[in-house]
């Protein structure tokens, strides 16, 4: 008998992938040029495991006249780990504990975050404070104020480690919890004057980043960032903003996903209020203390968990007798504006007939047309005529 026959070549099927292995392959795929979160979805259900997506990707990327594609090599990702490993960073999958619930719900949650400090603050209640980076006196003073009332009546404060008013916010909830979300790697402090507070958040609270170890912040990852930093968070509080900021970007993410936004009025003639003025116009709760965040959140749909400390804490900030303020929709203001958007085109259309279209009160859609059109994503024309802006 030969040696052949003695050992038979083997004809099972090769071993299913490790946990290990398929996380492994996962951040391969993530990390790997041109797969974004939508695309790593696509060929995860495509093709069943990572594995398999990374071995068919080369010929993905050659069928989209992407020639000579290579994947993200796996010593890439191995050095990432071990760096990781080594400052005491977790790394936490979508769909696995402690990764944050109401992040998941997102149809773009990121698949991958690296924490560093402490993941049990992912399982209380959250709300996200932003504003401006050039904030004055009387902003910084009003975060920290709401982020230290915030955090006393249980909630974890959310902010992005900007100067400013996150600085303000990550200060006045660093005894209570505060979550600092940042653009680049976990392990790169930006900006530089708030190393200290950032050590102490690792230390006290918890830091988190979607992007790899090492990544240096850039301009195309912070709106990445900031939707992080409302999806987490049961309603986003906006304190200081110009009209066009990063801060209402924030926001409108948080409208997005379907959470509660409020803002903090300013001065009309201070440009640092325009943001916050524009929102309340439109609908969001106005803020004066943590009085108002907390009547929202009392009316929006409750915690499923507990809050340590609530129940003492809530009634020394309440006012004996106050009632909670009147509602307003801006995610009706919101989808109204899609709805104006989504109707009209470079071609003209009568604005009667936008509203008979809408099946709207002409009251209700007067002002949406007027701000669409301050904001130049809409045209009048002689005639009583609407063009898109395109």
């Amino acid at each position: 008998m030969t040696d052949k026959d003695q050992h038979p070549s083997s004809t099972h099927p090769p071993l299913p992938p490790t946990p290990e292995d398929e996380q492994l392959a996962r951040l391969r795929l993530l990390r790997s040029r041109r797969v974004g979160i939508a695309t790593y979805k696509r060929l995860l259900t495509e093709y069943g495991t990572a594995q398999n997506a990374l071995a068919a990707l080369p010929e993905v990327a050659r069928a989209a006249g992407v020639s000579s594609y290579t994947p993200c090599p796996e010593g890439v990702i191995l050095a990432e780990l071990k760096t990781a490993r080594a400052a005491g960073a977790q790394l936490l999958a979508l769909g696995e504990s402690p990764y944050p619930e109401q992040l998941a719900e997102l149809a773009d949650a990121p698949p991958f975050l690296w924490c560093l400090g402490d993941p049990a603050l992912l399982s209380r209640p959250m709300v996200s404070l932003v504003g401006a980076r050039n904030a004055s006196s009387l902003g910084t003073r009003m975060a920290r104020a709401l982020a230290h009332d915030l955090g006393a009546a249980g909630y974890v404060v959310v902010s992005g480690l900007a100067r400013g008013v996150d600085a303000a916010a990550h200060l006045g909830a660093l005894d209570s919890g505060t979550i600092a979300v940042q653009a680049g790697g976990v392990d790169v402090i930006y900006p530089a004057e708030n190393a200290e507070l950032a050590r102490d958040i690792g230390r006290r609270g918890l830091r988190l980043s979607e992007q790899p170890f090492g990544l240096q912040p850039m301009a195309r990852h912070f709106p990445s960032r900031n939707r992080i930093i409302s999806g987490l968070s049961r309603a986003t509080v906006v304190v200081e903003a110009a009209a066009k900021s990063g801060s209402l970007i924030t926001a409108r993410d948080a409208l997005d996903q379907g959470r509660e936004v409020l803002a903090v009025p300013g001065h009309p003639l201070d440009a640092r209020a325009a943001g916050c003025n524009m929102l309340i116009r439109d609908g969001a709760m106005l803020v004066r203390s943590a009085v108002d965040v907390l009547d929202a959140l009392s009316e929006s749909t409750p915690f499923n968990g507990t809050v340590p400390g609530t129940a003492e804490n809530l009634s020394g900030l309440r006012a004996p007798a106050s009632a909670p303020p009147p509602r307003h929709s801006l995610k009706d203001a919101a989808r109204l504006h899609q709805q104006i958007l989504s109707r009209l085109g470079p071609s003209p259309l009568a604005e009667d007939q936008l509203i008979r279209d809408l099946k709207a009160a002409p009251a209700q859609v007067a002002p949406a047309l007027v701000d669409l059109e301050l904001d130049g994503q809409i045209a009048r024309q002689p005639g009583g005529l609407l063009t898109r802006v395109v």
